[in-house]
């Protein structure tokens, strides 16, 4: 019976992730040893390529700041019992929002007044493309699951159609729109050290990570210390509770689905006004997909969302330089690499559990018999 305790909280949030993370690297130790290649020299220069020099720093930090985003919003949605799959298309429209703000005020407003609007509507344009499936769910009873896949496909369809023929850049071949002026565009990290005298290798990281380090303090106040948020969290653990204590379960829905489409808003900051400086498609590239990866690795809480993000975004960059090094190891095996994570921090979450019970209670057990004997 001592071997079915629950585990305790630092065993849940820490090791259970660490040993499933583990167990991911062994069986992709095996894959790569299987197809030639020395696993432990692929993992070098995984690491190397993420954090080798301040340029691969930069472009691991740029692809967390990504991970957290997503992240964080499929986290608030869990925490409400929603699985919120849709925020792919909520940070292509967040994105959206936050191109059309920049391209219809950019040559009339400097830029300490339009960046906190082109924000603002990143974060609005995000939340009203969430809100919908959100009233779906509360007064129609939709699943929200449907609802948010489908909303992907018709987020990417909508700015196909508006790249192509209402926000092309006259003369472009290409679907995308025209520069953003100054005022629009969020200076670099490298560009924000070098004038306070710290050198950097210029890299894609922008202050958006400023952006979501502050989503990660609001998100952690929010649903810990305010009754909406523990209003949220009880719905998500109790909705029978919670209408018994008061809640609006429809409300609470609406309010949890557009705080989680505003975070993947975000997205549409640091791709468009910190990298691109343009709107063009596909940026989001699959973050909202994987932010589910992120928010099941990092148990839904900001501090482990912000160590998974991390290692997301470390796997990225340093996938990328390993796939240079050795080209037997393609994107794709990187890619699988990513799988596998997701399988172990997800489907597979549970399979180490009762190895990690055992093991305590045994410890456990082990600490308490000498202490009776000492009573004795």
């Amino acid at each position: 019976m001592n071997a079915r305790r629950p585990l305790p909280a630092w065993a849940e949030i820490v090791v259970l992730p660490l040993v499933n993370i583990a167990l991911a690297f062994i069986t992709v130790g095996i894959i790569v040893r299987i197809i030639g290649v020395d696993p432990f020299h692929a993992l070098s220069l995984l690491v190397v390529g993420a954090v080798g020099s301040s340029e691969s720093i930069g472009y691991t930090l740029y692809y967390t700041t990504n991970f957290i985003f997503t992240g964080l919003a499929v986290a608030v949605a869990f925490h409400a019992g929603l699985f919120n799959i849709g925020g792919e298309g909520q940070a292509y429209i967040g994105g959206l929002g936050c191109g059309l703000a920049i391209l219809a005020l950019d040559r009339y407003l400097p830029a300490p007044l339009m960046i906190p609007l082109a924000i603002l509507a990143a974060a609005l344009f995000g939340a009203a493309w969430a809100a919908v499936p959100a009233w779906l769910q509360a007064w129609r009873g939709s699943h929200i699951v449907i609802t948010t896949i489908m909303f992907n496909f018709l987020a990417a369809a909508l700015m196909v159609y508006l790249m192509v023929n209402v926000l092309i850049a006259p003369g472009s071949m290409t679907p995308q729109s025209r520069n953003f002026g100054a005022a629009g565009k969020l200076p670099s990290m490298h560009d924000t050290l070098v004038a306070i005298g710290i050198q950097v290798a210029p890299s894609a990281l922008n202050l958006s990570i400023v952006l979501a380090v502050l989503c990660c303090i609001g998100v952690w106040v929010f649903l810990w210390h305010t009754p909406w948020g523990y209003a949220l969290r009880t719905m998500g653990h109790n909705p029978e509770a919670a209408v018994y204590a008061g809640t609006n379960l429809r409300h609470m829905t609406m309010l949890a689905m557009c705080i989680s489409g505003g975070l993947a808003g975000f997205v549409g900051v640091n791709e468009l006004m910190g990298v691109h400086q343009r709107i063009v498609l596909d940026f989001p590239a699959g973050y909202g997909f994987a932010g589910i990866a992120v928010a099941l690795m990092g148990r839904s809480h900001p501090v482990g969302i912000v160590l998974a993000a991390l290692l997301f975004g470390a796997l990225q960059q340093g996938g990328a330089e390993l796939a240079f090094e050795i080209p037997t190891i393609t994107r794709e095996m990187v890619v699988a690499i990513q799988g596998l994570i997701i399988l172990f921090s997800g489907a597979l979450v549970n399979m180490p559990r009762p190895w990690l019970q055992l093991i305590l209670s045994s410890s456990r057990l082990r600490g308490e018999v000498p202490a009776k004997r000492a009573e004795g």
